[in-house]
């Protein structure tokens, strides 16, 4: 019996008599077989299995970007696979996966080009990169920062200090370059500058050195939450009050941010509406469909931890 026949028949395939391909079959079964999905892959040069690659894991702000994702390739018929680490970049060559979603700092710009390059279909949420195989859904980030500095001002805060991200992070260095153009048009701020890293320890290092230099009440922007929530813990341990000594806002509306007291003011946007659109852009290119470059827009939620000064 030719290789071609078993394949026919372990396929379905009506070249084959239904007395052959029930003999077949019935082999297969005996033996335990299971078809070679990555051989399957090459012939067919799909998976209909997409790529996200994050730069970590942690933190709480995934969940519903991913949710997005998910449910907007499932209507098309993908799963979805999170992938992290140098090493899980080769499924992209090796056509593991049949597009990526990119929200990876560590994924250099250089190496998306060459992939983009081969013919990988992209869509990159953290940087702004121009080929036919690449799009861009990026949040406004400046239009956030802004919003954010305004409320600020418009509060009467005169001493504000910005809870920085990560060097090589897209978002936070747009977030800065805006806080700091912002800042720049009112010649009464006194502006002052921490180094952060969108995490809950870089926010209690920051609110320590608030704490440890105070003169006054003091207004800060937390470029992400998720560093507003460890000022938060760690002024709860001191005799200074969140909305009262010490007035903070962030940036992502994570959903401890509803739970905290007073509740955190916030730059709010729609996570799984940014999951949605990447997905629904990847598929897209992927069928060599028109597709644009789109921007996520952000709005203010004032909560109360940044009350007006008298």
């Amino acid at each position: 019996m030719s290789i071609s026949t078993v394949s026919y028949a372990l396929n379905g395939s009506p070249k084959v008599t239904g007395e052959t391909s029930a003999k077949i079959l019935a082999i297969a079964k005996e033996l335990n077989y299971v078809p070679n999905a990555a051989a399957r892959s090459l012939k067919k040069r799909e998976t209909n299995i997409i790529g996200v690659f994050l730069t970590d894991y942690s933190g709480a702000f995934y969940g519903q970007l991913l949710q997005g994702m998910q449910e907007a390739l499932a209507k098309k018929g993908y799963e979805l696979i999170v992938c992290s680490g140098k090493e899980t970049h080769r499924f992209l060559p090796e056509r593991i996966v049949d597009g990526a979603i990119i929200l990876d700092v560590t994924f250099p710009d250089e190496e998306l080009i060459k992939f983009a390059n081969l013919g990988s279909k992209l869509v990159v949420l953290d940087r702004e990169l121009e080929h036919e195989n690449i799009k861009q859904v990026l949040l406004h980030n400046e239009s956030g920062a802004t919003l954010a500095i305004d409320h600020l001002i418009d509060k009467g805060h005169k001493k504000i200090y910005a809870v920085t991200g990560p060097d090589i992070s897209y978002d936070a260095n747009q977030r800065l370059t805006a806080v700091r153009q912002t800042v720049g048009r009112h010649s009464d701020i006194e502006y002052q500058e921490i180094e952060g890293n969108f995490n809950k320890p870089a926010g209690e290092r920051a609110a320590e050195q608030i704490v440890r230099e105070y003169s006054g009440p003091a207004a800060v922007f937390c470029l992400n939450d998720e560093m507003a929530i460890g000022m938060y813990d760690y002024l709860s341990k001191t005799d200074y009050r969140v909305g009262k000594e010490v007035h903070i806002i962030g940036f992502d509306n994570i959903e401890v941010a509803r739970f905290t007291v007073p509740r955190l003011a916030t730059i709010n946007y729609s996570k799984r509406k940014w999951g949605t659109l990447a997905a629904e852009h990847l598929v897209k290119l992927l069928a060599n469909e028109h597709v644009q470059n789109e921007r996520i827009y952000v709005s203010l939620i004032d909560g109360d931890s940044v009350q007006k000064i008298q």
